[in-house]
Order: structure tokens, then C-alpha cells, then sequence
């Protein structure tokens, strides 16, 4: 009896040891965000608005196929930004590279410091012929109705590009001097993978022996509603991206005729690897990134959110499988499988002896391309198939540090332009031209001061692209703001 009591009372001490750690934790958890005075809004004129609305008219799409291209189009962004931003193209040095990709020198005034690097891309994916009816307006009409600007590019990504140049016409405008060096990276095939862009760009900047204090490209965005829990918009700022691999499977056994198959055909076969691939998914993980987002969100939350945050030591299995719930979700906690093209048979009664399918990976930091490969293989477990890797592999982004001077700057310059907002770590599950730039700095940041709700999150590469009037004069207020917190005087 003794024996039971004192076992009642050892668990009864742990508990409560548990419940005060638990707590502790908990209230020990402080605000991350920054309490800053909102600045003074500058007004945007009609001029800059007009800008953005000729930057969506010119048709700079990046084609797949390489035949498609239409340089015709990208000449005439050449003359638009060398027309529309006539000091910034004659007081900074300025650089063509590989006949449309943008590279803008402004020179600062104190050497010693390291330079800032701002980028974008002005090209844009393509509008499918098939879903022109279903677009509001021309998708590249730069139309602007009830408040709003409507067109491809219009969030991904010409209002990054036009933002940035408008700041840098205005500050030149208005005669200031940067300490530090600053550096406009314009890339013109970030849909395609940046190979003839921002790679070449980047190698350009390598060869003259840059090294940036930091660097910020699209990535996260302002989001509205997004964040379960937090009712307050919460700008996402990209610390690192997931790495990109897509295999090619292929099998190839005896065909025949449909009206005599055998056990399994190269369907079968490649069918079944597939469905095991998706059976066996990658394991879940808090990554760095996310570990930043639990940490700068979590003070944030409802009690018991921030409790489980506070305490994700503990409670980590519960924080990744509300993870695991949704698809974006998901695609934060570990490396994703998804098979986006299978290919097999020509005829209804012929079985084909051969199948290939491919099948994209979203690597997350941590891992590797190599560890991608060996669990395919491990889960697949078949001889009979092949597996072949594709061109366009990365590894996943080293993770950047959100102590920063460039984080600092970023985090200081949302606050003073969104100052209702909250600033947050984040992963970003795409692929941004920012990783060809590894080289150049240890602090890449991916942030576009765009707002993003459930409304318009699908629009980018899909249907009806828009944005409003005031969130683009919000981007060229911010732009401003971020070069004069990066070192203007």
C-alpha cells in the first residue's frame, strides 16, 4: 500500500513538475516583433501606376520550348525600363546580360561597407489559350478597374521589378547618396529556371568579386487570413527554399495484346512504385525555417498555440500532424513526392512495352538530392525499373540568419510600412532565382511586399492575376524605405 502511495505521489510531483516547466516555457515565450513609428506615407503619382500598367502590356513570356521565345517582346522592356527610368539608367552604371537580363550599379558612398543586392524578374509564365475566356480581363491588357490592376506579372513578379525601379527614380530624384553599394538584379527567365538570368548575372557579380551583406528576392508575401490562429496580416520572409528534383521512372517489359495479358505489364510495374513512393512519404521534420516561424508566430497565438510552440520539444508530434493536414502545410514539414507526368500506350487494345512517369521532390532543408535518391530507390526496391535523374535539380538553400543586419532591415522596414502587420521566418516551397546567388552572400532573404489572400493566391500562374492599386504604391513605399534602412543618407 505504502508502495502505491508513494508511486501516486511520485507521479503526482511529476506532473506538476511537467505543468510548471510547461508553463514557464510558456510565458517566457516573448514577442519577436519589432514596435516601430509608422512612417510618413509618400504619395505614388499616376506616373508610377502608369508604369506598372505598361510593364503588364509587354508580353515577356518565358516559353518551355525555346522557339517559342519572343525576343521582339523583351526588347521592348529593355526600352521601356531605359524610357521610363531615364536617371536611374544614366547616373548608375548599367549592364545588359545575355541581351534582356538587367544589372544596375549604384555606387555608395562608404566603401567599406558590404553591398545590397534587390531582385526580380520580369519575365512571366504563359496564358494557355484554352483558359483565355475564363480571365475577367486581357491578361495583358494592364487594365485598371475598380481600384485594381488586373494582368499577368501584376503579382509574379513585374511588381517587384517596377517597385524597385521606382524607388530607386524617386530617391535619385530626390538626391540621395547611398553609403553602401547597391545592386538591381533584374533576371528575364526566372520561369524557366534562371539559367541565362540571374545564373549568368550572378556569375557576373562572382567574377567581380562581390560580396553582398545581403540580398532579397521574391519568395514570402504579406499574407491575410492565411495563418491559422493570427487574425493580423503576417509578412513571411524566406530564409531559405526547398530544394527542387525531379526523377525519371521507366520500366519496359513484354506487350502484347489487351485480350491476353499477363501478371503485370510495364503499367503495373511503374503504377505500383509509384503508389508505394506515396505510400512511404518522406519523414516530418521542424526544420530550421519552421522552428523560426513556431518561434517569432508563437507569442502571437492563442494561449494553448503558444503553449505547444513554447514547449515544441514536447508537443512536436502534435505541432507536425497539424502540419501534416494540409497540403501547404505539409509541403513545411518535410520533402513532398508529387508525380506530374506519366506516359504509357498508344492504342486500347495494345499492351505497351514501356512506361515512364516523372516525379517532382521538394526537398527540405536538412536534406539532399543524395537522400532523395536513396529512398527512392529503397522504397521502390525494383530492378526492373530505372531511374533516371532530370537537368533542373538543386539541392535545398542554406538557411539564413534572422539576426542579420539584412533580416533587421527587412523585419524594420515591414513595420514601418505595415506596421499592423507581424514579421515571421519562413520556408518558401518554391524555387526563387535567389539560389543562384549562394555564392555571393550568406544572407539571402526572400520577401515581396504583396498582400495575398485566399482570394488572389491562386492567380499567379493561374487565372484572373490582380492586384490592387494601393498594395503597389505600398511596394514602391516600401522599396524606399527598405534602401533607406539598408544605408542612405
Amino acid at each position: 500500500m505504502k508502495l502505491v502511495k508513494k508511486t501516486v505521489l511520485f507521479l503526482l510531483v511529476l506532473l506538476i513538475i511537467i505543468i510548471a516547466y510547461v508553463l514557464f516555457n510558456t510565458f517566457m515565450m516573448k514577442s519577436r516583433q519589432l514596435s516601430m513609428a509608422s512612417v510618413e506615407k509618400i504619395d505614388i503619382n499616376s506616373y508610377s501606376i502608369d508604369n506598372f500598367s505598361r510593364a503588364i502590356r509587354i508580353r515577356t513570356v518565358s516559353p518551355e520550348n525555346s522557339a517559342d521565345f519572343d525576343s521582339l517582346q523583351f526588347d521592348l522592356f529593355n526600352r521601356f525600363l531605359n524610357t521610363a527610368y531615364p536617371l536611374t539608367d544614366s547616373l548608375l552604371d548599367h549592364k545588359i546580360v545575355n541581351n534582356y537580363s538587367h544589372i544596375y550599379y549604384w555606387k555608395g558612398t562608404n566603401p567599406e561597407l558590404n553591398p545590397v543586392i534587390l531582385m526580380g524578374h520580369l519575365d512571366v509564365v504563359p496564358v494557355i489559350d484554352v483558359n483565355r475566356p475564363f480571365w475577367r480581363e486581357d491578361p495583358f491588357g494592364g487594365e485598371i478597374k475598380q481600384d485594381t490592376i488586373w494582368g499577368r506579372g501584376s503579382i509574379d513578379d513585374k511588381i517587384g521589378v517596377i517597385g524597385i525601379m521606382e524607388s530607386v527614380e524617386r530617391l535619385l530624384k530626390e538626391g540621395f547618396h547611398p553609403k553602401r553599394d547597391i545592386y538591381i538584379s533584374l533576371g528575364h527567365d526566372e520561369e524557366i529556371g534562371g539559367d541565362k538570368g540571374a545564373k549568368s548575372i550572378a556569375q557576373y557579380l562572382i567574377d567581380q568579386g562581390i560580396r553582398a551583406e545581403y540580398i532579397m528576392d521574391e519568395g514570402g508575401s504579406l499574407t491575410s487570413g492565411m495563418v491559422p490562429g493570427i487574425e493580423k496580416d503576417v509578412a513571411l520572409v524566406g530564409i531559405a527554399e526547398k530544394g527542387s528534383v525531379s526523377l525519371e521512372l521507366s520500366v519496359e517489359l513484354e506487350g502484347g495484346h489487351s485480350s491476353m495479358p499477363g501478371k503485370e505489364t510495364a503499367i503495373d510495374v511503374l503504377s505500383g512504385a509509384i503508389y508505394r513512393l506515396k505510400s512511404n512519404p518522406f519523414p516530418a521534420v521542424i526544420s530550421p525555417p519552421l522552428d523560426g516561424f513556431l518561434t517569432y508566430l508563437g507569442p502571437e497565438m492563442p494561449f494553448v498555440n503558444k503553449m505547444a510552440f513554447a514547449n515544441k520539444d514536447l508537443f512536436q508530434s502534435m505541432i507536425i500532424s497539424v502540419y501534416e493536414s494540409s497540403a501547404s502545410g505539409n509541403a513545411l514539414v518535410r520533402t513532398t513526392t508529387a508525380p506530374t507526368i506519366f506516359n504509357s500506350g498508344v492504342k486500347d487494345n495494345i499492351i505497351p512495352l514501356s512506361a515512364k512517369a516523372t516525379l517532382n521532390f521538394r526537398v527540405i532543408s536538412g536534406s539532399s538530392i543524395h537522400e532523395v535518391l536513396t529512398h527512392v530507390k529503397n522504397v521502390i526496391d525494383d530492378d526492373r525499373i530505372t531511374i533516371k535523374e532530370g537537368n533542373w535539380n538543386t539541392g535545398p538553400s542554406r538557411v539564413s540568419d534572422t539576426e542579420s543586419f539584412g533580416f533587421k532591415a527587412i523585419h524594420k522596414t515591414i513595420a514601418q510600412i505595415y506596421p499592423d502587420a507581424l514579421v515571421s521566418p519562413y520556408l518558401v516551397v518554391g524555387a526563387t532565382d535567389a539560389r543562384h546567388f549562394n555564392d555571393i552572400s550568406d544572407h539571402i532573404y526572400r520577401f515581396l511586399p504583396t498582400r495575398i489572400n485566399r482570394s488572389n493566391v491562386k492567380s499567379f500562374h493561374g487565372l484572373n492575376e490582380r492586384i490592387a492599386v494601393t498594395e503597389f504604391e505600398n511596394t514602391i513605399r516600401f522599396y524606399v524605405q527598405l534602401l533607406k534602412n539598408s544605408g542612405l543618407e
